[in-house]
């Protein structure tokens, strides 16, 4: 396992540097004629703890996470149209305890726009996002039941609304009306539990099985979406992006939460730092413990998430 993970962060490396030495083109390259502009981003995050004789007691440990963001965007007067990838995925590595995953995430954004008025920032939009993750998820140190997996959850959202963006203070402001929001569970044990909202299997008296957990479950609703960017400071860029949504049919009302605040401290052309934090609330996704000490994880109630990041790494913008 160390050399499998020593030879990953050799790899890593080589990748970063070979990119630092070709990359001699701008971030964001623009064909004018064309009208299409693209900025794609490849980041490696690392944090290391190491410790020999240390008093205070410690464990060694190792984490990288690779964030990998593509973009290709269409404007002229009336119309534009964006397009963006993201994926993220993170390890870590602790002393005397098993690879752990920290991030992991595959998402589609496709926003397109229309306004009959160049002078005007509104613009009638529709808007496509997906998500999912590529591995296994687990309540660590239980890795014998996953808790997630790849499409088990996956998150479709397609609606139609309006958009205000505003390119020269980097906000945009999306409201949506009629969202569709399609929740998919591709894993029969995860679909049975009900597990991420979707409706779960039933049992008679005995415990047998009537009818097995839907796979899928489809729900109309209302999405506001704010995105907003700035240079808080000198080398301290802000991105801040909120999203709420609320179903009609389904305990209007209740809202679904996700918010990222992320800032990038540029060190130099090729070296950044990284402070974020991503808070999640989802009524649908339940939270799971084993309550009982019994091996079993217990289905409780929904809780908010929160999870931070902080590292330094390489950078390359092609």
């Amino acid at each position: 396992m160390k050399f499998k993970l020593l030879t990953l962060i050799v790899l890593l490396t080589t990748i970063s540097i070979n990119a630092t030495i070709l990359n001699d083109s701008l971030a964001l390259k623009k064909d004018s004629i064309s009208h299409w502009t693209k900025a794609n981003k490849v980041r490696l995050i690392f944090t290391q703890n190491s410790f020999v004789n240390w008093s205070a007691g410690g464990n060694n440990s190792i984490a990288g996470i690779v964030k990998i963001n593509i973009s290709k965007n269409y404007k002229n007067n009336h119309t534009t149209w964006f397009n963006e990838l993201k994926t993220n995925y993170g390890l870590n590595k602790e002393e005397k305890r098993e690879l752990r995953k920290t991030e992991d995430l595959l998402e589609v954004n496709s926003t397109f726009g229309y306004r009959q008025n160049t002078n005007s920032n509104w613009y009638y939009s529709a808007k496509f996002n997906f998500k999912t993750q590529y591995t296994n998820g687990y309540k660590y140190p239980n890795t014998d039941k996953p808790i997630s997996k790849f499409f088990a959850p996956a998150y479709l959202f397609l609606g139609v609304g309006t958009e205000y963006a505003v390119k020269e203070s980097n906000f945009k402001l999306y409201l949506s009306p009629v969202t569709n929001k399609t929740t998919f569970v591709f894993n029969q044990r995860l679909a049975d539990e009900g597990a991420f909202g979707v409706k779960k299997a039933s049992y008679d008296t005995d415990g047998n099985l009537i009818s097995e957990g839907e796979k899928t479950k489809i729900e109309f609703g209302m999405l506001a979406t704010g995105e907003w960017k700035s240079e808080v400071m000198k080398n301290i860029q802000m991105a801040n992006k909120l999203i709420l949504y609320s179903d009609y049919l389904n305990n209007y009302g209740n809202i679904d939460i996700d918010w990222e605040i992320n800032f990038d401290l540029t060190i130099n052309k090729y070296v950044t730092a990284n402070v974020g934090s991503h808070f999640l609330f989802d009524d649908d996704v339940k939270h799971k413990e084993d309550v009982n000490n019994d091996g079993t994880l217990d289905i409780l109630g929904p809780k908010i998430q929160i999870k931070q990041v902080l590292g330094v790494g390489f950078i390359y913008n092609f």
